[in-house]
């Protein structure tokens, strides 16, 4: 069963650190996705990504003596990895794939939190008024954003980006209550296991490299990679371990303004009235069920 430690020295500045490279890293992938999708199909280049990040970690741990997980922990982390990587990012990249905007599709991301609370009275945690508040209001700013219309007549893919928070969250907060191979190892095998998971996922639907990927699909890849899948992915993680789940879920009040921010700048996304009032309300509905669990 996966616990949140005691904190030793330095962990303040580790715990900061790695809040940083959520708030930036994550906050980038994004738009990083919808380039790599332009020339590469959407699942099986993020399989193959997780599959590369998570090979490359466990090869350096088990190099350098980090034990092979167990058969116990192998499952754990065959149950969180197919639902972070198969449900959570690979939705995203199918949705972005379909044509729904970087922006808004962070914007539907950040709902995690909320959900996050939902699932946790599965395991006994208590709801508090301010949550039940929290998410009332957090729900209610997705539901101002279906009147997007970029969203309206994207229906396929606006499903898909919906559905992949509520799966992160689910595997965030089942997470805590079983075993998983400690830590970076963790990562490693939840994001080799997620990676196949998406590979068989993109045969089944049909999808084949069928061109030669762009230069700026390749560079998006690798950034995914390096950033987004190594660093990005082991920061969560060591969150999960160290600090409360409301902590290490807070990226989702800063992923949405980088993505948004970065989408109008270097892509000419459109921002419209609806997904900046929705924002807001999302976000604050997110920070009172933060402030709830503090």
């Amino acid at each position: 069963m996966q616990k949140v430690l005691p904190r030793a020295a330095g962990d303040g500045w580790m715990v900061l650190v790695a809040l940083l490279a959520l708030y930036l890293i994550w906050g980038s992938t994004y738009l990083a996705i919808v380039y790599m999708v332009e020339t590469m199909p959407a699942l099986l280049a993020t399989g193959v990504r997780f599959l590369v990040a998570g090979g490359g970690m466990f090869l350096v741990l088990r190099l350098r003596g980090a034990p092979a997980p167990t058969r116990a922990e192998w499952w754990g982390a065959a149950r969180v990895g197919t639902l972070l990587m198969g449900g959570g990012m690979g939705m995203v990249a199918l949705g972005e794939s379909l044509g729904v905007a970087s922006g808004l599709a962070a914007t539907i991301i950040a709902t995690m939190p909320l959900w996050l609370a939902l699932f946790g009275r599965l395991w006994g945690e208590k709801t508090r008024r301010l949550e039940w508040l929290g998410m009332a209001l957090g729900f209610a700013g997705v539901a101002l954003l279906m009147l997007e219309g970029n969203l309206r007549s994207n229906l396929v893919g606006t499903l898909l980006i919906f559905l992949a928070p509520v799966c992160w969250a689910f595997g965030s907060a089942w997470s805590r209550h079983m075993t998983l191979p400690k830590g970076m190892m963790g990562s490693a095998a939840e994001m080799l296991v997620g990676g196949g998971v998406l590979v068989v996922m993109g045969t089944l639907l049909g999808e084949r490299f069928t061109q030669v990927p762009s230069p700026g699909s390749l560079a998006a890849w690798a950034y995914l990679v390096v950033f987004g899948s190594v660093v990005g992915y082991s920061a969560y993680m060591f969150l999960l371990s160290r600090v409360r789940p409301a902590l290490a879920g807070s990226y989702a009040y800063v992923n949405p303004v980088v993505a948004v921010l970065l989408g109008v700048a270097l892509v000419a996304e459109p921002i419209t009235v609806v997904t900046l009032l929705a924002l807001p309300v999302i976000l604050l509905g997110v920070g009172l069920v933060a402030l709830a669990r503090r």
